[in-house]
């Protein structure tokens, strides 16, 4: 037995809490939403690897492997390319699925639309999106874990280290070479944690939230699900296809980080572990040093997805029918408020209300959503994840530098306390 256990691998462990803490909150809700401090403890400990990570990867892609400036220009410019094709085909499919599914068709409005209200205050425009782009303050964005500033930083940061030469530029490099290395281990060691944090955060959302409820709104949480498996099969399966990556390979290199996204409705949870498992992947470290953090500002395609299905749902709600040409509008509004608001808490509900105020539906939707909110938070969540681990190997290879190895396993165990896997 204790064999047997020892061959589980991380994502064996974090599927097993995933259903023991499933179970855990439908059996026992009132005792489950106490367990929170175990999946708040986890995240915490993943939080505060991020930004140094971030930072001293991102500095050395960009100072350590190259010095011609137009590369790191060419890779931005091919990731926010990639970036608005992919989230534009989410937000079409989204609002494609609510014309298909009718999930808000019968749906009562009744209640308060404060909520709403309250997220459609915090709205962010496109202004407020570039000036947000610009760090006050590298340690107030750090302290913030605005994961967008510190990219903005380090960038130029990196720029600036290319342009010193000798010694100076050496002992910059050695050091953040090291606290890269150091932070890889780091993950490692705090990895041991996934599966507690993992089991708690299930326990306390099914715990709170009930399992009831999911049959109140089943329809809406079966389109969203459907309307995102539809797009991995369409959009992200014949993306690796045509960028020639192994399928079976990167599923199985995502698929740990992805659980722990699903798991606990965090990207930041599962960022410095697919940092780590894309660069094994064959991703060199400058790339995916930059598409990932910069992707989970710009190529939110869960999110947009949602967002596109949730606004159509509320009109549905409301007994509003709107045709093409009355959800173009809405479209386009959503394709550019929806970009580079990662760091606002909650920015999908923020979005889909500033686009009910914008478009004069009823802000009753807001509430009635986020009863479910949280089940759908975490789907959407996973496909921002994969979504944005195959945008590095797509960039890695659009720039011919994927180093994919095919007798390289991706298959992670339970990490011993060096960081390294136990087989």
């Amino acid at each position: 037995m204790i064999t047997l256990l020892r061959r589980l691998s991380l994502s064996h462990w974090i599927i097993l809490a995933m259903i023991v803490g499933a179970w855990f909150g439908w059996q026992f809700p009132e005792t489950a939403q106490h367990v929170k401090f175990a999946s708040t403890l986890f995240l915490n400990l993943i939080k505060c690897i991020i930004v140094p990570l971030v930072f001293a990867t991102l500095v050395v892609g960009i100072a350590g492997h190259t010095d011609d400036l137009k590369t790191v220009g060419r890779l931005a410019l091919k990731s926010l390319i990639y970036f608005q094709i992919v989230t534009t085909i989410a937000l079409l499919l989204g609002m494609a699925a609510a014309d298909f599914f009718q999930p808000g068709a019968g749906v009562p409005l009744a209640g308060s639309a404060e909520p709403g209200k309250e997220f459609a205050a915090r709205q962010v425009g496109f202004e407020a999106v570039m000036e947000h782009l610009a760090p006050r303050s590298f340690f107030d964005a750090a302290a913030r874990n605005d994961v967008l500033q510190v990219v903005v930083f380090a960038i130029i940061f990196g720029v600036a280290l290319t342009q010193v030469n000798g010694q100076p530029r050496q002992t910059m490099l050695g050091f953040f070479e090291a606290l890269s290395e150091v932070m890889f281990k780091f993950t490692g060691i705090v990895m041991w944690l996934a599966p507690i944090g993992v089991g708690a955060a299930i326990a306390y959302t099914v715990g709170l939230n009930g399992l009831e409820v999911l049959l109140r709104l089943g329809k809406l949480v079966l389109a969203l699900y459907a309307a995102l498996a539809v797009f991995v099969l369409l959009v992200y399966v014949p993306v690796l296809f045509i960028a020639r990556i192994p399928l079976g390979s990167f599923f199985r290199a995502v698929r740990q980080p992805a659980l722990l996204a699903f798991s606990t409705a965090s990207s930041e949870a599962a960022l410095p572990d697919a940092l780590r498992l894309m660069e094994k992947f064959g991703v060199p470290r400058r790339i995916v040093s930059f598409v990932l953090p910069t992707g989970f500002s710009f190529n939110l395609a869960g999110s947009t997805l949602y967002l596109g299905l949730a606004s159509i749902f509320v009109a549905q709600a409301a007994g509003i029918q709107l045709t093409f040409a009355q959800q173009l509008p809405i479209l386009l509004t959503l394709m550019l408020t929806s970009k580079g608001v990662a760091p606002v808490p909650r920015a999908s509900m923020v979005i889909l209300s500033g686009a009910l105020v914008t478009f004069g539906l009823p802000l009753e939707g807001v509430t009635v959503i986020l009863a479910v909110d949280a089940f759908l938070d975490m789907g959407r969540t996973a496909v921002n994840l994969v979504g944005n681990c195959l945008a590095s190997a797509v960039m890695a290879r659009w720039e011919g530098e994927f180093n994919r190895l095919p007798a390289a396993s991706t298959d992670e165990s339970v990490p011993d306390d060096g960081g390294n896997p136990v087989k």
